[in-house]
């Protein structure tokens, strides 16, 4: 048994991908945040985002949606200025955007049950054997893509969706040869 091959050898990457890929995530902020950042990694990839994590969790004030939604110029501004993190005015807008699209789902019933109800509440159990048969969007990631920018979201195209998906434990694509797709398979709950 080995890895998913895309965790490579570095340290952090290994780490994620041994601790927290695949996990399936309930709490409506952590799903947000995650869904932010990869926004952010839109054109990058994801090491570049989880090496500086911390950095975005601080500037972003923890990811706390209920803050953040109240950002005007002055924050962008000061963010744009921010060596830690990735200094995109459109990416760091919508992060202000999608923080009151957040809290509107939220309102509405939550933003973790918007999200799970696609899946009926637990992880698709995937069984992918090579990474090469792991699509990089699906029908459902296009449908949820598409309901968020209804709902008000930006940077969460298709692509992007499935990548939060995979992350996030709504799809178990831990490759069948990895010793998490098993340990991963276990972990669900209902909402």
């Amino acid at each position: 048994m080995q890895r998913c091959s895309w965790a490579g050898t570095e340290e952090i990457y290994l780490q994620y991908h041994d601790t927290e890929w695949g996990v399936p995530k309930y709490d409506s902020r952590v799903l947000w945040e995650k869904l932010v950042l990869d926004g952010f990694q839109a054109g990058l990839s994801w090491i570049t985002i989880l090496k500086k994590r911390d950095n975005f969790r601080t500037a972003f004030r923890g990811f706390d949606p209920n803050i953040i939604a109240h950002w005007g110029e002055a924050e962008v501004s000061t963010l744009l200025e921010n060596p830690g993190i990735i200094r995109h005015r459109g990416k760091i807008e919508a992060t202000i955007t999608n923080a009151k699209a957040w809290q509107r789902i939220e309102e509405a019933g939550g933003f973790d049950r918007f999200l799970w109800d696609y899946v009926g509440g637990a992880p698709i159990q995937n069984r992918f054997k090579a990474q090469a048969d792991v699509p990089t969007s699906s029908a459902l990631s296009e449908q949820i893509a598409k309901d968020l920018k209804k709902a008000g979201f930006k940077f969460c195209g298709p692509t992007i969706v499935y990548a939060f998906m995979e992350a996030m434990g709504l799809l178990n694509n831990h490759l069948v040869t990895c010793p998490r797709h098993a340990d991963v398979a276990k972990l669900t709950r209902a909402l």
